[in-house]
C-alpha cells in the first residue's frame, strides 16, 4: 500500500458514487451506457473471487464488498428501477466486439492456467476497454453531462493513479505484474482525449463532445 493506491481507490470509488448519486437524484439513466456498467460489474465479479477464500486485510474486503455493491447497484438501477430513461437506442455497442478477444487473450496470456487466475486475467484486460460502450454513447448523442464527465473524469484519474502505484512498487519493491501495467497503460490511452476536452471545456462550463476513440 502507498499513497498512490490509496487515493487511487478513492477515485475509483468517488467515481461509482457520483454515478450512482446522479442516477438517484435526477430518477433517469439519462446519458449512462448500461452495457459499460454490465462489463465494470463482471469485472469486479471474476476479479473478487476469491473474497472468500484468499484475507488480505479488512480494507481490501471492504472495498471489493462496495465496488461489487456498487456495481450490481448501479446496473439494477439502469436496467430494473429506472429502465424506462435508459436510452437503449443509442447505447448499442457491440459487446461481442470486447468480450471474444478478452476472453482469447485471457487464455493465451497468463501466470498461471488455473481457472481464478484466468478469471482474474479476464477481468484485468476487460477493465482496460469496459469505458469504451460509454464513450462510443457520447460519441453518438454528441454531448455529456457535467455529473457523467465528472464520473469518466474520477474513473481515469483512478487508472492514472494506478499506474504511479505501479512505478511506485517497481521503485520500492521491485514488483512489476506486466499484465496489469499494460492493461492499464492502454485504458489510460482511452482517456487521454478525455482529459484534454475535460480540463478545456467542462471545467469552464461547456458541454463536452467526444470522438469515438477506436
Amino acid at each position: 500500500m502507498n499513497v498512490f493506491r490509496i487515493l487511487g481507490d478513492l477515485s475509483h470509488l468517488l467515481a461509482m458514487i457520483l454515478l450512482l448519486g446522479k442516477i438517484w437524484r435526477s430518477k433517469s439513466c439519462s446519458g449512462i451506457s448500461g452495457k459499460s456498467q454490465i462489463l465494470f460489474a463482471l469485472v469486479f465479479t471474476t476479479r473478487y473471487l476469491d473474497l472468500f477464500t484468499n484475507f488480505i486485510s479488512i480494507y481490501n474486503t471492504v472495498m471489493k464488498v462496495v465496488f461489487l455493491l456498487c456495481a450490481y447497484v448501479t446496473v439494477y438501477m439502469i436496467y430494473g428501477k429506472f429502465r424506462k430513461t435508459f436510452d437503449s437506442e443509442n447505447d448499442t455497442f457491440r459487446l461481442e466486439f470486447l468480450l471474444v478477444p478478452v476472453v482469447g487473450l485471457s487464455f493465451l496470456e497468463n501466470y498461471s492456467f488455473t481457472p481464478l487466475e484466468i478469471l482474474w486475467t479476464f477481468s484485468i484486460y476487460l477493465e482496460s476497454v469496459a469505458i469504451l460502450p460509454q464513450l462510443f454513447l457520447i460519441s453518438k448523442t454528441g454531448e455529456a453531462e457535467t455529473i457523467t464527465t465528472h464520473y469518466l473524469f474520477f474513473l481515469g484519474l483512478y487508472r492514472a493513479l494506478y499506474l504511479a502505484n505501479w512505478i511506485r512498487r517497481y521503485q520500492t519493491e521491485n514488483f512489476y505484474d506486466q499484465i496489469a501495467v499494460v492493461s492499464g497503460v492502454v485504458q489510460t490511452i482511452f482517456y487521454c482525449d478525455f482529459f484534454y476536452l475535460y480540463v478545456t471545456k467542462v471545467l469552464k462550463g461547456k458541454k463536452l463532445s467526444l470522438p469515438m476513440p477506436i
